[in-house]
């Protein structure tokens, strides 16, 4: 899932009691921290905010960092469900503010790692640029490519370049230059190469037969203005399925 922009105001939840395991479990993802900001290498398989099924989201594991009488640290985006790596929290007000405005000037740089079917895509590297809408289907939203003068359009942007390829996948690095929900999913599956793992958008499950576990996207770098001054980057190792898969399929 694409990162989304900050959501209007709500009043803060009430404390979430947390056991010894689900803290020790978040506070195992940190990848930085410092006065201001706290970053995490999310796992795959944990929503962000607002899952079903599920006892806790990683919005509600932050209380493991919240100080007596103090909130916990408030997300900045959000990553799909599946969809693994670097996600950033602000500790504090002033420091969530300054990062909210930052990512709607677009001043945010993402960069995604992912696997895709069938092979590079031609050109090896590009820009994708097809306006999208968002489409409800019972309980489920999905996003289609539409022409961009449809009155639900959306413009959307991506840049991609082919890291790894043999004849059946390739390894993409993937900017996102816009913010769309499921934005990386669809322009690569409306080029013809579909991530690896991706049943919703029409992933392979099966490459050179290897399983794709689950969707082969990860969110491996972030770049920002950091609220004290500067540019931060910050990087999330690739998490130890994809990097197994990537083995297997000699895209490492």
């Amino acid at each position: 899932m694409t990162p989304h922009p900050p959501r209007k105001k709500i009043r803060e939840s009430a404390p979430i009691k947390l056991t010894a395991e689900e803290a020790a479990f978040v506070r195992s993802l940190v990848i930085y921290e410092d006065e201001a900001l706290l970053a995490l290498n999310k796992p795959a398989g944990l929503s962000s905010q607002g899952g079903r099924g599920q006892v806790n989201t990683l919005d509600e594991l932050l209380w493991a960092f919240a100080r007596p009488g103090k909130a916990r640290p408030r997300l900045i985006h959000r990553l799909d469900r599946d969809t693994s790596g670097v996600i950033l929290t602000a500790k504090t007000k002033p420091a969530a503010g300054f990062l909210g405005k930052a990512m709607m000037a677009r001043k945010f740089a993402k960069t995604y790692r992912t696997i895709v079917t069938p092979g590079a895509p031609e050109p090896g590297e590009g820009v994708i640029e097809h306006a999208l809408r968002r489409d409800e289907v019972g309980r489920e939203a999905y996003m289609r490519v539409c022409a961009a003068d449809h009155p639900d359009a959306e413009t959307a942007r991506t840049r991609y370049r082919t890291v790894a390829a043999t004849s059946a996948c390739a390894l993409l690095e993937v900017d996102p230059e816009t913010g769309r929900m499921h934005q990386i999913r669809v322009h690569l599956a409306s080029i013809g190469r579909p991530i690896a793992g991706d049943v919703r958008y029409g992933g392979a499950l099966m490459v050179e037969g290897k399983a794709a576990p689950r969707l082969m996207l990860h969110a491996a770098a972030l770049v920002f203005p950091h609220p004290a001054g500067g540019l931060k980057r910050l990087e999330a190792p690739t998490p130890p399925d994809m990097a197994a898969l990537m083995a297997e399929l000699k895209l490492d």
